[in-house]
């Protein structure tokens, strides 16, 4: 009959469910939340309120979507943490629910954890390149910058973190300052695509070993565009693609650089990046050439991986319960795991 797993993601402001079966995702689906863009980030209470209304509409039609009936169910995947509390909660307390009422395992995941198993999962017809072991992984997101070292599928190792903010932080921040909506990432990466990234240029952190720091950037870019409204109040608007083309420039070679020396030091060549930053084009097309050059094996999850998914949860799941490391039902989200 095989392992079938119903998983449940609820972290931040995306309530997805997927149904993940011997490895292969059969279905996978998000509902969104626009609530947020005219607050310039999410608002944690709007979010909790819009997962209560989403979660049981997703995983019906999940399900349905996936072809199976309840009864072939496995067990229940959910993100533990890390995330947002009451997000969190929402998807915790629904997943114990259901496998209460199934009388299946409950499994616990880490979002990261999961996030970088995004390169295990599978897809009926399609073929799939996955990781060979060791395995550095580059896990850039709106709230994470980490290199990390996976032993196997369930075994890593954190070899490099942010200080401070993460990249994703610093692109929604400085596009904030530019006038973009959240999440302003995409629309710096589309913009990016038409300036020169060479015209302007930002300060670096000076940060020892492969953690990051991007606060100081943030601030060098605050106080760039402070000195130059003061003597052009158009200069943002005139300026605009270059801006982005160059605060995108000065990011990504910020990663580069950090997953180029980790790679070195390790002597890992199974090389790929994960989370909701890798969907950026010119850090996905700068990789690829790093890659090429210095003979990686380098993987890029599909776009629709790339961002908070329940698919990530299912394979994590999936591999949890092949181990038989299931949760009971007093386990508790965590806001920090």
């Amino acid at each position: 009959m095989g392992v079938t797993i119903l998983a449940i993601e609820s972290s931040c402001d995306d309530t997805s469910a997927a149904v993940v079966k011997d490895g292969y995702v059969l279905a996978n689906l998000i509902a969104g939340q626009d609530v947020h863009m005219s607050f310039g980030g999410v608002v944690p209470e709007l979010a909790s309120r819009a997962h209560q209304a989403n979660i049981v509409p997703v995983t019906d039609l999940v399900i349905k979507k996936a072809g199976i009936s309840v009864s072939e169910i496995s067990a229940v995947a959910f993100t533990r943490g890390p995330g947002l509390l009451g997000s969190l909660l929402v998807g915790t307390s629904f997943a114990k629910g259901f496998a209460l009422a199934r009388n299946i395992p409950l499994i616990d995941v880490n979002h990261l954890h999961a996030h970088v198993l995004s390169h295990f999962i599978l897809e009926q017809g399609k073929e799939s390149r996955i990781p060979g072991f060791p395995f550095l992984c580059l896990l850039v997101s709106g709230g994470h910058t980490r290199i990390i070292i996976l032993k196997n599928h369930l075994e890593m190792e954190v070899a490099g973190n942010t200080i401070d903010d993460a990249a994703g932080e610093a692109f929604d921040k400085c596009g904030k300052l530019m006038g973009f909506a959240y999440p302003a990432g995409p629309a710096i990466d589309r913009l990016a695509a038409t300036g020169n990234r060479h015209t302007f240029r930002f300060a670096r952190p000076n940060v020892k070993g492969l953690d990051f720091s991007f606060s100081g950037l943030k601030t060098s870019f605050l106080y760039f565009l402070r000195d130059k409204l003061a003597g052009d109040p158009d200069f943002i608007e005139k300026n605009k693609p270059d801006l982005c083309a160059s605060i995108q420039h000065t990011i990504i070679s910020i990663l580069v650089s950090k997953l180029i020396k980790a790679s070195s030091l390790t002597g890992i060549k199974e090389v790929g990046i994960a989370g909701g930053v890798s969907a950026n084009s010119g850090l996905r097309r700068e990789l690829v050439l790093e890659g090429k050059k210095r003979g990686w094996n380098f993987f890029i999850p599909p776009l629709e991986y790339t961002t908070d998914n329940a698919a990530m949860i299912g394979i994590t799941g999936y591999y949890k319960y092949l181990r038989k490391e299931f949760s009971g039902q007093d386990v508790a989200p965590l806001a920090r795991l």
